[in-house]
C-alpha cells in the first residue's frame, strides 16, 4: 500500500489498520514455521506496509504537537 493511502485515513482507523496488519504479520510468521506458507515475500512487504502506517502515525503525531 502507498504511504498516501494511510494519510487519508482517521487516526482511529490507522490504529485499527495496525493491529490488523501485525496480527496479519503474526499468521504469516506461523505460516511459515509450520511450512504452509506461499510467498515467502509476504512477510516483507507486510512488514513495510506496517512502517509506512507507523510513520504515517508520527506524522499526525508531530502535526499536532506543532499546531
Amino acid at each position: 500500500m502507498k504511504a498516501q493511502y494511510f494519510r487519508e485515513m482517521s487516526p482511529v482507523e490507522l490504529k485499527d489498520r495496525l493491529e490488523e496488519l501485525e496480527k496479519q504479520l503474526f499468521d504469516l510468521h506461523s505460516q511459515a514455521v509450520t511450512e504452509k506458507l506461499e510467498n515467502s515475500k509476504a512477510i516483507i512487504n507486510l512488514k513495510r506496509d506496517i512502517a509506512r502506517l507507523k510513520t504515517v502515525m508520527r506524522e499526525h503525531q508531530l502535526q499536532k504537537k506543532s499546531s
